[in-house]
């Protein structure tokens, strides 16, 4: 478990499916620059937290809990991509949590647990151009762009540009 001020980065819990399903995975904007789809009904939510469960179990994710009500409102995570290099594995957060400063907190805890926790040395963020607010708050980490690539949308077909970025920690 990860902390913030107004936020708790934790393992998923089945009773998680309905706070998922309502502030994150059926918003089409939540989506938006993910690469996951939008679920479309209560049954496929239940389906995906028991996915989610599973993947957590061996992998550097969590889902983000607002403190003060307890919903689950995000996903989060980091990976290992080469000895003390580790970059984020996906930050979202529900359209209705989105501008109170909780991308921030939850960037800067990730930033800290790998150099605590995993001596990391180089951390990488990534997003695509068009998302304004993720190169805003990368930047504001002081964070270098090292790369763009052209990407195609597993989902839409459609091209875009994703923006790698490198912090030395």
């Amino acid at each position: 478990m990860l902390e913030t001020v107004d936020l708790v980065l934790d393992k998923a819990k089945f009773s998680d499916w309905k706070g998922m399903y309502d502030h994150v995975w059926s918003h089409p904007e939540s989506a938006k620059y993910m690469l996951w789809r939008v679920t479309e009904s209560e049954e496929d939510a239940k389906n995906r937290i028991q996915k989610t469960m599973e993947f957590q179990k061996t992998h550097d994710t969590y889902l983000v809990y607002e403190r003060a009500s307890g919903e689950p409102i995000g996903i989060a995570g980091v990976e290992k991509i080469a000895p003390f290099i580790y970059q984020e594995a996906g930050i979202c957060l529900g359209s209705d949590y989105v501008g109170r400063g909780y991308g921030k907190q939850i960037l800067q805890c990730l930033i800290r647990y790998c150099r605590e926790e995993h001596q990391a040395k180089e951390f990488y963020y990534s997003t695509r151009e068009e998302n304004v607010a993720s190169n805003k708050l990368a930047l504001s980490f002081g964070f270098e762009k090292v790369s763009e690539e052209m990407r195609t949308d597993g989902r839409t077909g459609q091209e875009y540009c994703l923006v790698k970025y490198k912090k030395i920690l």
